[in-house]
């Protein structure tokens, strides 16, 4: 696999790839030597993240909301110019094939998604097209790039990206050009924040690879700390935001990840919109019934040099009950990880993760998010029994 841009350009800076050589990771920066100072400063300050390792998609034409609507789980037919989502492909059985973001800009719609579904996403995109005016294309000249940090949304940073001073989550905006260039150079968005709560504010930069070096040599000027993976992988854990197919297995329905709510809550499934593919299942799970895993933060006993793999299982006396995915050492926390685990296991549960190198671990209780309120579906069915009961 190819260096990035970035990781070739700034290797003489310290940029360490990822240790997994099989890794869509292999050709960004894990980290540039401070692992633990990368996170200190996108804490505190502003930090930068190479993400060219995802697939960039772009999709002209006048239907495009439209028919992205009939075929996904958010409600995006009326989404606004400059606008994004975040958004999911089900499969009949409502789990989770496809986890996305998209951006409506200028009258074409940009989908970003992990880099090993690329391609088969564009072709099952392609494929599902039939007469609706829109044609999706792999843009493999895009890149991501992603900013972190509480200066990122205000003062020089902000100013240079033109970052709106009342930019909402999920906001979008066009790039300045650089050098008087003729072409568009890219836009940004506001993402959900990450970090513990997920207050720590977050912009992504889509822009092309002729582009990057110039954004990324503007930004580290204005004092922006190169970051790599392990930072970034670190915020995202501690604000439980899954990754497919590391958070994320075959088996696994939205409600597990907490990716159900719509883009006013930061969640990838509407659950007010027409009939898309998986829908049955969402509807079910939500009226009637509760998902049988969820995703949880686990602490994990950092006593040891090792540390579980991503599929690991977690097991409570023995017995199976979830399974490991994304693992990072914390500046703060130590090793933590995201877990599914099933709902019956509680904070309270001495949990082992059974892998290679057996790791104690615990939930924090944090991340248990409450869920003893009664589904509407359910709520309806007691009435409608009552009712039977006191005719």
């Amino acid at each position: 696999m190819a260096a990035s841009p970035i990781l070739t350009r700034y290797s003489d800076q310290g940029a360490v790839p990822g240790p997994d050589s099989a890794d869509d990771l292999l050709h960004v920066a894990w980290h540039y030597g401070d692992p633990l100072g990368e996170q200190r400063a996108a804490q505190r300050t502003a930090v930068i993240v190479d993400r060219s390792d995802r697939a960039v998609i772009e999709i002209p034409g006048a239907d495009r909301l439209s028919w992205l609507h009939t075929i996904s789980s958010q409600h995006v037919a009326s989404l606004a110019d400059r606008h994004s989502a975040e958004n999911l492909s089900l499969d009949l059985n409502g789990r989770v094939e496809e986890h996305f973001v998209l951006t409506d800009i200028d009258g074409i719609t940009w989908i970003d998604c992990e880099g090993s579904r690329g391609a088969p996403f564009t072709d099952f995109l392609t494929k599902m097209v039939f007469w609706a005016k829109a044609e999706p294309a792999a843009r493999p000249d895009m890149a991501v790039l992603t900013l972190i940090g509480p200066d990122i949304v205000g003062g020089p940073i902000a100013e240079l990206l033109e970052l709106t001073p009342d930019a909402e989550v999920y906001t979008a905006g066009s790039l300045p050009e650089l050098h008087h260039e003729d072409e568009p150079i890219g836009f940004w968005r506001v993402m959900p924040g990450l970090g513990d709560g997920g207050r720590v504010p977050v912009v992504d930069l889509v822009v092309p690879d002729h582009a990057v070096q110039s954004w990324w040599a503007q930004l580290t000027d204005l004092g922006v700390r190169m970051a790599g993976t392990w930072a970034y992988d670190a915020m995202r854990v501690a604000a439980l935001r899954p990754r497919l197919g590391v958070d994320t297995d075959e088996r696994t329905i939205p409600h597990e990840v907490d990716w159900i709510g719509g883009p006013e809550v930061h969640g990838a499934v509407h659950l007010d919109k027409g009939c898309y593919r998986g829908q049955e299942t969402v509807a079910r799970v939500h009226n009637l019934g509760k998902s049988p895993r969820r995703l949880v933060l686990l602490h994990l006993d950092g006593s040891g040099d090792e540390r579980p793999a991503t599929g690991d299982p977690v097991t409570a006396g023995g017995r199976t009950v979830g399974r490991v995915g994304t693992v990072v050492d914390h500046f703060e926390w130590g090793p933590i990880a995201l877990a599914l685990v099933k709902r019956s296991v509680g904070p309270d549960v001495d949990l082992l993760v059974n892998g290679e190198h057996p790791v104690s671990a615990r939930i924090d209780p944090d991340s248990v998010r409450s869920d003893d309120h009664v589904q509407a579906g359910r709520a309806a069915v007691e009435r409608l029994r009552r009712g039977g009961q006191n005719s």
